[in-house]
């Protein structure tokens, strides 16, 4: 396998490093994928992202169906389909995608990285404290328009969302 290149964001609770970089209307994400690692099934309600395998084997969740994808193969993932990926084989898997359109993808999966490297999520992306209930809330309310994820159901999640932000604000500004 190739080397990863140096000053990746590491999300150690998800066992994933990323790479970002803009082309065009879209945004690249090359990411390497822990043996066991991979993330929560979640949504992009109007971005759709197209996933290849660089290296090594990697398992695609599209819908309700997994695939598994070995380098050179892929998977197209339409806007508002439940989605995932996940490393099962016992190598560091290599995946790219390409994201259209790029959206707030980068900022939310470093600032996401940035609160698994600080112990504030799980490996259900659930928060680990009472504070990190309200930063998790602050984070969904920020990029909501660009990713859901698929639990608590989205209507629970547009209800506890909204007043669980307004709360983290004040804290903040409490705070400051």
């Amino acid at each position: 396998m190739e080397p990863e290149p140096p000053g990746l964001v590491e999300d150690p609770v998800f066992g994933i490093r990323s790479s970002f970089r803009r082309e065009g209307g879209s945004l690249i994400v090359d990411t390497w994928i822990d043996p066991g690692g991979g993330v929560t099934a979640h949504v992009h309600p109007e971005m759709q992202e197209r996933f290849e395998t660089i290296e090594g084997t990697a398992q695609f969740l599209a819908g309700r169906k997994w695939q598994e994808a070995s380098a050179g193969e892929g998977v197209l993932v339409s806007p508002g389909t439940r989605h995932a990926f996940r490393n099962r084989s016992g190598d560091v898997a290599h995946i790219r995608c390409v994201a259209t359109p790029p959206s707030t993808l980068e900022e939310f999966l470093t600032e996401a990285a940035a609160m698994s490297r600080a112990g504030r999520i799980n490996r259900f992306a659930l928060p680990t404290t009472p504070a990190a209930v309200l930063e998790i809330a602050s984070l969904a309310r920020r990029h909501g328009e660009m990713v859901v994820m698929s639990s608590p159901p989205r209507l629970v999640q547009k209800l506890m969302i909204p007043p669980l932000a307004r709360l983290a604000a004040r804290r903040a500004k409490q705070h400051a």
